[in-house]
């Protein structure tokens, strides 16, 4: 069964992690923005960072789900 991919879908697996990957997308966001401080750019605030981290969620979100689904495929044995 070599590259046939069994258990759960990537589709299923994005759904499930996006808001945990969105929140550390927000969380990301709040921090780089306290950062910035340090250079003179202004602070994020964190509904800022929460409504920015929606969309940018989504790409992170694919990356996290193919990465756990390649875990899972090593866990099961499957390459």
């Amino acid at each position: 069964m070599t590259g046939i991919q069994t258990g759960w879908p990537l589709r299923k697996l994005a759904i499930l992690l996006y808001p945990f990957t969105a929140a550390a997308v927000a969380i990301n966001l709040f921090m780089l923005g306290l950062m910035g401080q340090a250079i003179g750019l202004p602070a994020l605030s964190p509904i800022t960072s929460l409504w920015m981290s929606l969309p940018l969620g989504v790409p992170a979100t694919w990356l996290v789900a193919r990465w756990v689904r390649r875990l899972m495929d090593e866990a099961d044995g499957v390459n």
